[in-house]
């Protein structure tokens, strides 16, 4: 549960495309896939806390689908931020690259854990 509320703020990536968090010249390449995927794993987050509140028979199923979005698209932003070299416009937005993505990067990690090992709450 605390992995799940950690992530229902990855709205916290659309900072990428508000004028003043990031230095113009951002590439739109790299903004808008990372914006937009960390809004879809927040949702999916957020999606997934009642139903591990609740034990509901999709939990397990939820968390899966969360955790391997999220992670795609983790996977995919730290990509296109190499690739378009968007680190010179980070602005005031570079705690989330040098923070934020370590944490939730990590916070994946486990939860796959939790998952494969088996040792699902009951």
């Amino acid at each position: 549960m605390p992995i799940l509320l950690l992530h229902s703020l990855r709205h916290l990536g659309l900072m990428f495309l508000t004028s003043g968090a990031t230095y113009p010249g951002i590439p739109p390449q790299f903004t808008h896939p990372a914006a937009y995927g960390d809004l879809v794993t927040a949702v999916l987050a957020m999606i997934a806390i009642p139903a591990v509140a609740t034990r509901a028979r999709s939990a397990k199923l939820l968390v899966w689908i969360f955790s391997v979005v999220g992670s795609l698209d983790l996977i995919d932003a730290i990509t296109l931020a190499t690739v378009y070299d968007a680190a010179p416009f980070m602005g005031p937005a570079y705690w989330i690259p040098a923070f934020w993505v370590p944490a939730l990067l990590v916070t994946h990690y486990l939860t796959f854990l939790v998952l494969l090992r088996g040792r699902w709450p009951a």
